[in-house]
């Protein structure tokens, strides 16, 4: 059995260090753009939205008519695995089955944190990149974290292909910063910048009274008067 304590450790720590290689914005505002389809989902299973949001990118580039478990359409019975799911009626009942009834059984992880967050999304991927002792591309494609290697299909690995596909982890850390609600359990919010200083106010400008005002102004017709 994979020790996923030490899976946790080692991504957090990944998380820790890595650097953006690949532009993530676009896809990343696209999935922050659907949070509120996202939140539905989340509501029914305890899963965050951004995290749903980022599954459904890896495993079928966001298209609405693909299932979240395997990509297969929805509203067919699945082919690849997990098999036999479906037909569902909406996108997000087949995202729910996915999440409440498939493994890793996401809706069961209580682990937010982000070390706990990609593990779980790297077991909903598989274990074979941890059992080779390489990061994961569905986790760290896109990362300075990730060189090569994947998985061309169930069970075949091939160490020279270099995933295309943007990692969970990038496309999470851009959508924090579109997004900045966004963030692993037991992590701050954003700190405020501090308020600007106050402007200095001038003070006040004295007004002669009603009698020296009058008599100015009769020393200022004097003045006048004189050749």
């Amino acid at each position: 059995m994979p020790d996923l304590n030490a899976l946790s450790r080692a991504n957090a720590t990944r998380w820790q260090n890595a650097k953006l290689t690949r532009n993530f914005t676009n896809i990343a505002k696209s999935l922050v753009a659907a949070k509120a389809r996202y939140q539905a989902v989340e509501a029914k299973t305890g899963v965050p939205w951004f995290i749903i949001a980022v599954i459904h990118e890896r495993e079928s580039s966001q298209d609405w008519s693909r299932s979240l478990a395997q990509g297969d359409p929805w509203n067919k019975v699945s082919i690849h695995l997990p098999k036999g799911r479906g037909p569902f009626k909406s996108w997000e009942e087949a995202a729910i089955d996915a999440l409440v009834n498939c493994s890793p059984y996401a809706a069961r992880w209580k682990d937010w944190t982000a070390g706990g967050t990609l593990c779980l999304l790297e077991q909903y991927n598989g274990l074979g990149y941890f059992s080779k002792g390489i990061p994961s591309p569905y986790i760290w494609s896109g990362t300075d974290q990730y060189v090569a290697g994947k998985y061309v299909r169930d069970g075949v690995f091939d160490p020279d292909v270099i995933d295309k596909q943007l990692g969970c982890a990038g496309l999470i850390r851009t959508m924090m910063t579109i997004d900045t609600t966004i963030r692993f359990a037991g992590e701050q919010p954003p700190a405020l910048p501090p308020p600007d200083p106050p402007k200095p106010v001038p003070p006040p400008v004295e007004q002669p009274s009603i009698w020296a005002a009058f008599f100015m102004a009769i020393a200022s017709l004097f003045k006048r008067k004189q050749p």
